[in-house]
């Protein structure tokens, strides 16, 4: 099969426009000179050694020019540009053809002006090899596209020089590729001279020049590939400059050192444009392991003394439940005392903190276990976890296949693997030998292949053919044709990139069986593949590939058998099977976007408004421009629309939301593209109305009032509680609640996947799919289920050995012995809640213990108009603030009902003591009936009051409350109601 590209693709188009007419004006012009002296001609170069580019404009012109594609492209403008200076960024997102416009700007540049020398700078061999593969299959289409035009291109070879001298007197199009290492090192110190590369260094067979030199007499276009992994130092940077650019051009999804930007196709503007694939993230997460004695290493911090590290560790909290949290510690400190007394961490005192880069860890006084970054202890089985990656990463491989085989889209997957040796290594004779993912691989793919429903698979290639053919192995070799770890950087690595390479149409052909690819370090940049649909990460660490990078191999849109690209997110999906939460992976990636791509979530720029274009209301034609948008963005700050950074805030949501911005009077008419472009930035985040938040004052002619203060008296007595229960009964009825309630799941891997979506207003998931695995754990010592009961309980360990040993549950302890500890707690201390509350009796502490009226006057209440704030007149405030639809409701009916003649909601501060912890009731009401009675209540309001619709923690407290009351007094009553209709016809 041979790829097809579409040369009608606007955003490409645009890109290549964007550099082409930085140079309008300049006429064509070939310039013509020889390798032997001849007679300067009018207008050529003053040299005789070749042919090159010549630049007619100067930097005002070129200036005008640039300024006029920035506001073209909604870009901030430049505002000098000196003639030393003509550096330009195109910023475009990975999978968008940023290579194919590059070559293709070159045949603009020479269709327009006549420029034809251009050499392409690039960071790794692997985006060397890449570029030569582009400039191979796009021959064809670029001489149909340009009338056969002739140029030529080649890898620069210190071997081939002969190819330098052709790039310089030829007057056709020359590409040269070259690796930034093969001409950094340049020295003027003759003794130093042999350490130069060679195209520095003088030649006999070039008269005594330097291959340089020949270069830079051609003026050349320099495109930079990558820039932020080309020029990023000094010497880079020099050896940049020593080609004699006529100007540089840089190509790349995150520019590290910004120049005249003129084109820009973020993150956000592909996945909106469905340029890319949309991605989904699945992850892997153990569930209910908190049995050992779990730790990883999160950071090290030796900016202050003492030298800190913060570790992740399974913490119990003061209800004994069992979390993982972040917490820091210093040499010294007990981990069993920062786990809440845990005794699984027993001994685990810290001992030494190194922060040397690169052997960053944390050891202990008493234990062998060494922490060191990302690599957590005590965790499932990593093995496990990764033979699941890869049963579930062939699972959605099928599960697409299922859907595109029958479209002619060949289906691939991508391993990134920690170790070769995983995958591939050599026996004592040298004879390779399956590894241990090879292995696994084969096993579940054996397994998925023969279900029933992946039988109708496309002419039933996948079950005819033999697992060993469907996957293989990417890697470097050494002389004896060994695969071997690498950094992705090395001369041996060419094995492998030559490989994939020259495979690449291959690969998206069926006649190819395979498509698993596993990979170690040589697939991370400069390679992808249209058709990668699976990226599956089996390294140790989370941080060891970024997630752009990791993102980046799978990208691009898909092809089918004709090599024709195929649109729609429907096809298009990425799965990323992340070592992590799909919450971490986007928390990360949105990260990743903010500091690579510069990409401001939620943020109005100066510039934002400035490619607008004008209404005829205006008078005027093109753009509003960057004045005029400057004055927008400054009225948006004055109206509190964002900040003074340009973030978004609350009152543009609600003006948005409201269709209703405002805007100075001269920019009215362009008012729905500034509000269509405000509404893409706020995004699809949520919108909280804090307009309309108000302090809420006191309402001091209720709060004077001689009825207020008699409610008050009645009301505003402490008490202390005593309680009684029966042991025996609550063993009876503890036992026979363990045997129905408990419920103990074995530790479980649980598979979730999400899928994101990238916009200005961040990166958002949203879950797809939930399943789980159990997990074998590793035997482990039981903990001391006594002592966690007496302390969860406050019991005698003779009643807890008795509830346990007579619940007949104990055989459920070493399923999961944490989870069966906190659920035992749980249960055991709901009976004794409402036993306790059964027996409790409640006793007035004096008339002196009480909640004194003026405590009013300290409150300090906010609420929200149109949200949870009810205007008052019968209240002690001028507004109720209720906290649910109920409370507003009763509130409505309290200050519309005229036997109702003042209330107060219970503030915070009042509380009556329970076992259960402090219970605030709602409301405290005086209630006239006949036109003389006084009545005096204390109201708790619910949705429901019926005890079988209460929670048990609900109505134990009701119950509280109410012999709360009866021991203060007796001329107050203590009521739940769920409608006030019928609370008032009882009174």
């Amino acid at each position: 099969m041979k790829l097809q590209f579409d040369s009608k693709l606007d955003f490409q188009k645009q890109a290549v426009a964007s550099v082409v007419d930085l140079f309008r004006g300049q006429t064509p012009n070939h310039t013509v000179f020889t390798v032997t002296t001849q007679t300067q001609q009018v207008g050529l170069l003053d040299t005789q050694n070749g042919v090159g580019n010549r630049l007619e404009l100067d930097e005002e012109e070129i200036l005008k020019n640039l300024q006029e594609v920035q506001l073209r492209n909604g870009l901030p403008q430049s505002l000098r540009l000196p003639a030393i200076d003509y550096n330009f960024d195109v910023e475009m997102e990975t999978g968008t053809g940023k290579t194919y416009v590059y070559l293709r700007t070159m045949m603009e540049l020479n269709k327009n002006y006549g420029f034809s020398k251009f050499i392409i700078v690039v960071p790794s061999l692997a985006i060397k090899e890449g570029v030569y593969k582009s400039l191979q299959i796009t021959y064809d289409h670029f001489r149909e596209l340009y009338d056969n035009v002739v140029y030529n291109y080649y890898i620069y070879d210190s071997s081939k020089l002969e190819q330098v001298r052709s790039f310089a007197v030829s007057d056709n199009i020359e590409i040269m590729v070259i690796n930034i290492d093969a001409f950094r090192k340049s020295f003027s110190d003759p003794d130093k001279v042999n350490k130069a590369n060679i195209i520095h260094r003088e030649n006999d067979r070039m008269n005594g020049m330097r291959p340089i030199e020949l270069i830079q007499e051609t003026n050349p276009f320099v495109i930079i590939d990558e820039p932020q992994s080309v020029d990023t130092t000094p010497k880079a940077k020099e050896a940049i400059k020593s080609l004699n650019p006529l100007c540089t051009l840089r190509y790349s999804a995150t520019h590290v050192d910004k120049h005249h930007l003129v084109y820009k196709l973020d993150a956000i503007d592909s996945f909106e444009l469905e340029l890319v694939k949309q991605i989904e993230v699945a992850g892997l997460e153990a569930r209910e392991q908190h049995n050992q004695a779990y730790l990883k290493l999160v950071s090290v911090d030796n900016k202050k003394s003492p030298i800190k590290a913060k570790i992740e560790m399974d913490v119990q909290d003061n209800k004994g439940a069992v979390k993982r949290k972040v917490v820091t510690v210093g040499a010294g400190d007990d981990l069993q005392e920062k786990a809440g007394g845990r005794e699984i961490y027993e001994n685990y005192v810290v001992n030494e903190i190194n922060c040397e880069p690169g052997n960053e860890f944390l050891d202990f006084t008493s234990q062998e276990t060494v922490l060191r970054l990302d690599k957590p202890v005590g965790h499932v089985d990593a093995l496990f976890l990764k033979e699941q990656q890869i049963r579930k990463t062939i699972e959605e491989h099928l599960d697409k296949e299922l859907l595109l085989n029958k479209q002619g889209i060949k289906v691939l997957s991508l391993f990134f693997i920690d170790k070769v040796a995983n995958y591939r290594y050599y026996d004592e004779q040298g004879n390779p030998q399956k590894g241990i993912y090879a292995q696994l691989f084969e096993k579940h793919y054996k397994e998925l292949i023969l279900q029933p429903k992946y039988a109708t698979l496309v002419e039933k290639i996948d079950v005819e053919t033999p697992a060993e053919e469907v996957h293989d192995g990417y890697f470097s070799a050494d002389k004896k044709g060994r695969v071997k770890d690498t950094t992705g950087k090395t001369q041996d690595d060419e094995t492998a990139y030559n490989l994939i390479m020259k495979k690449k149409e291959a690969l998206l052909s069926f006649h190819t069986k395979l498509r698993f690819i596993f990979s170690h370090s040589t697939l991370r940049e400069g390679w992808d593949n249209p058709n990668v649909f699976q990226i599956c990460t089996l390294n140790d660490t989370k941080s060891e590939v970024k997630k752009r990078q990791e993102i980046g191999r799978g990208l691009r849109l898909c092809v089918d058998q004709q090599g024709q690209r195929k649109h729609g997110f429907s096809i298009n999906t990425l799965t990323v099977m992340a070592n992590e939460s799909y919450e971490q992976f986007a928390e990360a990636l949105q990260k990743e976007y903010e500091a690579e791509e510069g990409i401001r979530f939620g943020v109005i720029e100066k510039h934002t408004f400035a490619n607008i274009t004008m209404d005829k209301a205006l008078k005027a034609k093109g753009y509003i421009g960057q004045e005029a948008s400057e004055e927008i963005v400054k009225y948006f700050q004055a109206q509190g629309y964002i900040d003074s950074n340009g973030k978004v805030q609350d009152a543009l949501k609600k003006a948005i939301k409201e269709k209703d911005i405002s805007l100075p009077e001269a920019y009215v008419p362009v008012k729905e593209a500034v509000m269509a472009l405000s509404k893409k930035i706020c995004g699809s985040l949520n919108i909280k109305n804090n307009s309309d938040k108000r302090k809420v004052e006191l309402n001091k002619q209720v709060f004077l009032d001689p009825e207020f203060k008699t409610l008050w008296d009645k009301v505003k007595y402490k008490t202390t509680y005593s309680v009684d229960f029966d042991t025996d009964e609550l063993i009876e009825e503890g036992c026979r609640a363990m045997q129905k309630e408990l419920s103990i799941t074995s530790p479980k891997l649980v598979y979730t996947k999400a899928r994101l979506e990238i916009n200005v207003g961040g990166v958002q998931d949203y879950e797809v799919d939930r399943s789980s695995v159990s997990v074998k754990e590793i035997d482990t010592a039981l903990p001391d289920i006594i002592a966690y009961l007496q302390n969860a309980t406050n019991l005698t360990r003779k009643t807890i050995v008795k509830l346990l040993v007579d619940s007949k549950t104990l055989h459920l302890f070493k399923k999961n012995p944490q989870q069966y500890m906190e659920q035992a707690a749980q249960i055991i201390t709901a009976k004794m809640r409402s036993m306790i509350v059964d027996g409790i009796k409640y006793t007035k502490i004096g008339e002196d213990a009480y909640y004194a009226q003026e405590l009013f006057e300290e409150e300090e209440l906010t609420g929200y108009l149109k949200k949870n704030m009810l205007a008052s007149q019968k209240s002690v405030f001028q507004y109720v603030v209720y906290d649910s639809d109920v409370e507003e409701s009763f509130a409505t009916s309290f200050e519309n009902n005229n036997r109702v003649k003042l209330y107060a909601k219970l503030p915070n501060w009042f509380k009556i003591p329970t076992p259960l912890g402090s219970y605030n009731p709602d409301w405290a009401l005086l209630i006239e009936k006949d036109g003389t009675d006084k009545l005096y209540f204390v109201v708790e309001t619910k949705g429901s009051i019926l005890e079988e619709k209460l929670r048990p923690m609900e109505r134990s407290k009701i119950e509280c409350g109410r012999k709360h009351f009866e021991a203060i007094n007796h001329d107050v009553a203590f009521t739940a109601a769920d409608n006030f209709e019928a609370f008032i016809e009882d009174v």
